[in-house]
């Protein structure tokens, strides 16, 4: 039986208070791991490590997803911080940035979410908008329905997203305060909320990358949802068998 690909699962900085004291652990849901091993994929952590060494983090995994969490620092995409910006992290941000650019120059195919395609805008070149509410005044961070789709997203059929997941329009979840604002150059958004926020952006001529603003992985129940990470595991399938 052929080897089943490693997919790599950007880790969330986290401090935790253990009995010898405050110590920092790098973190995956186990949502992330869980719909992973469902599609057919070996989840491995990847730990927010000094960025001259992500090349070769890589050269152990066949896919990547980019996970949700804190806000991209502002700095990155020209911007000053808003009230609303909080848990910045920039040794993450390098991190994943990194890890984002060195995994589509080497065509490892990429599963951005949330969090993972802010990152994945910025570090291509675009912008975001600080705070959805200020701008469209409709709230997307309803953290309490992480489990529900609560609202519905129109995609554009022509797209990896559609192939995924089998569907042009969906109810999704929303966790999230921050979206695509500019979107970064070669890139095409693909799904939108019925008040314009983007919903998941492509790259124009790459199936390696596939970044969606929900979070398909607490919805892992619903078939279509489980479609992108079967995508992604097929797509990194077939780079371990080309001797990736």
């Amino acid at each position: 039986m052929p080897a089943k690909p490693i997919i790599g699962i950007s880790a969330y900085p986290k401090t935790y208070e253990a009995a010898t004291g405050p110590t920092l652990l790098h973190t995956a849901s186990r949502y992330y791991v869980e719909a992973v091993e469902r599609a057919g994929g070996i989840p491995v952590v990847l730990p927010v490590v000094d960025p001259d060494d992500v090349p070769g983090m890589l050269e152990a995994v066949d896919g990547v997803v980019m996970t949700g969490g804190g806000d991209v620092q502002p700095s990155l995409y020209g911007a000053t911080p808003a009230p609303e910006t909080h848990n910045v992290d920039p040794r993450r941000d390098a991190f994943d940035m990194t890890l984002l650019r060195a995994a589509l120059d080497r065509d490892i195919p990429v599963l951005a979410i949330c969090r993972g395609m802010q990152v994945a805008n910025v570090a291509l070149g675009g912008t975001l908008v600080q705070d959805v509410g200020d701008v469209s005044g409709v709230r997307h961070d309803q953290h309490k329905h992480g489990h529900e789709a609560v609202h519905r997203v129109k995609i554009e059929p022509d797209s990896h997203l559609a192939e995924a997941l089998g569907e042009t329009e969906l109810d999704v979840n929303s966790i999230h305060h921050q979206a695509v604002l500019e979107a970064a150059p070669g890139s095409r958004a693909v799904a939108w909320a019925d008040d314009g926020t983007v919903e998941a952006f492509e790259i124009e001529g790459n199936r390696h990358l596939v970044a969606v603003q929900w979070h398909p992985e607490l919805l892992q129940d619903l078939p279509e949802q489980q479609g992108l990470f079967r995508q992604l595991i097929s797509r990194a399938a077939e780079l371990r068998s080309a001797g990736h």
